[in-house]
């Protein structure tokens, strides 16, 4: 395809941990490539992961997603004729994931790469390999779904997946990775903390739900510092798994030791 999604990152004050439970939980590898003072990179051998230390002023989580294209100034094309109004900051030298950054109309920050281009290096020039353990869906709430998820269509041609007609998402897809674009209602949050529009969670195919269940459990044992942060306790915590568990790929939840949510699937 023209785009594939290649890039995910999360911000962290504990982002040596935080790898170590990925690498741990998801079998990710660590890119032999990585600077660990700048940042931990993990990967399932198609997609990256950054988790970046947090410095002062930035929000923790699930910060922002990538692209590799086939070439950047057909984007940029697409995006001056159907989106003028969105810039691209073209990003320092010490980003390996991020030649490019630009965002969506709801602005929505992401990552543009291209073969060749430079700050390319971790898990983006480490090579493919295969594992059953990987970064299968990501979640995203928006105002205007259906603009955002046009315009990932427009820009990048991800393929629209089919939806039942009363389902309110938009499921897009490069072919391996798909973005699922859901409505942001603050009626949602009713009972729970309520959260701003933005990246909602992090999916997941394994081989077996029950078998990663089991396996974290054994991880947890051995190292309680890489337990998962708890999902669904008490009230807030219910109503705020209520809404979660409605994406349709999930079949487990939890949450890596941080909080950033994570949808387990494995089918």
């Amino acid at each position: 395809m023209f785009a594939q999604i290649k890039h995910m990152a999360i911000v962290s004050e504990n982002y040596a941990l935080m790898g170590r439970f990925y690498e741990a939980a998801f079998r990710l590898r660590t890119s032999a490539r990585a600077r660990p003072e700048s940042a931990v990179v993990v990967g399932d051998g198609y997609v990256g992961m950054n988790i970046n230390p947090r410095r002062a002023g930035r929000q923790a989580g699930f910060d922002h997603f990538g692209f590799e294209v086939e070439d950047v100034e057909t984007v940029f094309a697409r995006m001056k004729a159907k989106y003028p109004s969105i810039n691209v900051l073209k990003r320092p030298g010490n980003r390996p994931f991020a030649g490019l950054s630009t965002h969506d109309p709801a602005g929505n920050v992401f990552d543009l790469s291209q073969r060749g281009m430079e700050n390319r290096r971790d898990v983006y020039e480490d090579g493919d390999w295969k594992q059953e353990r990987t970064i299968s869906h990501f979640g995203l709430r928006t105002v205007i779904p259906e603009t955002v998820a046009q315009f990932y269509v427009d820009v990048f041609e991800l393929r629209a997946l089919e939806r039942p007609a009363d389902d309110p998402n938009f499921y897009l897809s490069d072919g391996r990775v798909t973005l699922m674009v859901m409505p942001w209602n603050i009626n949602d949050y009713l009972g729970s903390g309520i959260e701003r529009p933005a990246l909602d969670h992090i999916g997941f195919k394994v081989e077996s739900v029950e078998a990663f269940k089991k396996d974290l459990q054994a991880l947890v044992e051995r190292n309680p510092s890489l337990s998962p942060s708890p999902v669904g306790s008490g009230p807030e915590g219910e109503a705020r798994l209520k809404l979660f568990s409605k994406c349709p790929f999930g079949k487990h939840q939890l949450a890596d030791p941080d909080g950033v949510l994570i949808d387990i699937s494995d089918a």
